[in-house]
């Protein structure tokens, strides 16, 4: 008979839970141990989340196409780090990997089981990743009991399993001994002359480390995945009336509509009567057209924050009226006239925002292209896209607003991290330079590696002042050696840009 672990589960599934969780910190500490994040990142997260959804008999649910698609963002984000060298988006992905990759495993293996778009997701997620995860720590430990002490129906196997374990035990202790004594005292290291050469140029720190790592690592991912098996709570189901509106959520918050209409014809009368006199001279700017004889700078920079600002508070306000129910409680004209002025707030909110896009690139203009301006533009750009979602909304209930938005973030946050911000940011300074003469070598050679295949042709056919700053950046390149494991295509063809630039 199998024995059986805690709550009835069999001991020989977690003992194999275990040694995976071993196997997969001893890959975590071989790529990642005195490596740069490369081609490394994706390889361990493919590794673990077989790991984590190698047992189908624990699932609290099928995979769903919102499972699939967050499971390719993780993969996507992670990826970058073997494609892309920007700086900004490595950091950024630092915190958005771990944590989408939590989110999606609450979501798949969640005790809680709630919906992707239900905030309960997060409590769900933060409940594994720490109070259920820690419960199993004394498990991993009972566990490991269990391997070393699990009687043999044949002796000589039992006595076999127990040399084995203490020479497993005795290894690393007799290394880390020799090795200190044989630095104590040079007779006892000449007696050990016998012993391979590479045995005494193993450092014994490093060695240390590595099996620090790889312990308190493989007691970590198995803590996390027994808290999937075993999270001791009850399995919930949410009802299916709850998870077919989002909005049913917010029974308890509702605006009332006389309330919301008169709020409404209050912020659109001063929007409206903006863009009437933003019209005036909005598209003249283009030509010279400019306000109080303003420059172009002076322009670009008047208004351009207070723009974005109001544009967030209306799309603020606009959500509360969509989420709280403001014109569907109304009826007839009331009904009608809200939607009107809701449109008619996404419409001012639209020019606002056209209008501070056309100011940062009158800015861009004069003062050239940096990691801000681009950020800000993809920022615009994806607030134009929820404005025109929530548009939508306010025709028809059929758009399940919260679920849109978390799939659109999702994916623009994946597509700015592939669609090459030093290189677009690196060419659009190029073509500035080409049209007004102007640039900044020194800030051009900040740029992160994915710019340089583009700055290297450009210093050696029109700007050969930037060569030498391309060449400090070769330097640090030829200076750093690197194992596969950091491999990064960016800083590949950084390398094989430069010395075609510099090896003529």
């Amino acid at each position: 008979m199998v024995p059986k672990g805690e709550g009835g589960i069999a001991k020989g599934r977690a003992t194999i839970a275990l040694a995976g969780a071993f196997a997969l910190a001893v890959a975590h500490q071989y790529l990642f141990y005195g490596h740069l994040f490369g081609v490394s990142y994706p390889i361990f997260m493919l590794l673990l989340y077989a790991y984590m959804f190698h047992d189908r008999r624990s699932h609290w649910r099928e995979e769903t196409g919102f499972g699939w698609f967050l499971f390719v963002v993780v993969l996507l984000l992670s990826l970058t780090y073997a494609l892309f060298d920007n700086p900004v988006f490595q950091a950024l992905d630092l915190f958005a990997i771990p944590s989408l990759f939590f989110l999606h495993l609450a979501y798949s293996r969640g005790a809680g089981k709630a919906d992707w778009w239900d905030i309960r997701l997060l409590e769900d997620a933060l409940q594994h990743f720490v109070a259920r995860s820690l419960r199993h720590v004394p498990t991993s430990f009972k566990i490991m009991k269990f391997m070393t002490t699990r009687r043999r129906k044949a002796s000589g196997n039992k006595t076999a399993l127990k040399v084995l374990a203490g020479l497993a035990l005795s290894l690393p202790l007799l290394f880390v001994v020799v090795t200190l004594l044989a630095s104590a005292d040079g007779v006892f290291e000449k007696a050990l002359s016998a012993v391979p050469s590479w045995w005494s140029r193993l450092p014994v720190g490093e060695t240390f480390a590595r099996l620090v790592w790889i312990f308190v690592a493989g007691i970590l991912f198995f803590c996390y995945l027994w808290g999937f098996v075993k999270p001791g709570i009850r399995k919930t189901t949410v009802p299916e009336t709850e998870a077919e509106d989002e909005d049913s959520r917010t029974d308890g918050l509702r605006a009332d509509p006389i309330i919301m209409a008169t709020l409404l014809v209050s912020v659109n009368a001063v929007y409206v009567l903006f863009v009437v006199i933003q019209f005036t001279y909005l598209f003249g700017a283009w030509q010279g057209d400019l306000p109080d004889g303003k420059t172009y700078a002076e322009y670009a920079r008047s208004g351009f924050l207070e723009l974005v600002a109001v544009t967030l508070i209306n799309f603020a306000l606009l959500m509360f009226a969509l989420t709280t129910g403001g014109g569907k409680q109304a009826e007839g004209r009331l009904r009608r006239a809200i939607s009107s002025l809701l449109y008619v707030l996404v419409g001012c909110s639209g020019v606002m925002l056209y209008s501070a896009y056309s100011r940062l690139i009158l800015y861009e203009d004069v003062y050239g292209y940096t990691y801000i301006r681009f950020l800000v533009h993809a920022f615009m750009i994806y607030l134009a896209i929820l404005l025109i979602i929530a548009a939508i909304r306010i025709r028809t209930d059929i758009i399940p607003l919260a679920k849109c938005y978390i799939v659109v973030s999702l994916a623009a946050y994946v597509l700015v991290n592939y669609v090459g911000m030093d290189r677009i940011i690196a060419e659009k300074n190029i073509e500035r330079y080409r049209e007004s003469g102007t640039i900044d070598p020194s800030y051009l050679s900040e740029l992160s590696l994915d710019a340089v295949p583009t700055l290297a042709k450009f210093a050696k056919r029109e700007y050969p002042s930037l060569q030498p700053l391309l060449e400090n950046k070769r330097d640090v390149l030829s200076g750093s050696g690197r194992g596969w494991q950091s491999f990064n295509w960016a800083r590949h063809a950084a390398e094989r840009e430069l010395d075609r630039l510099f090896d003529k």
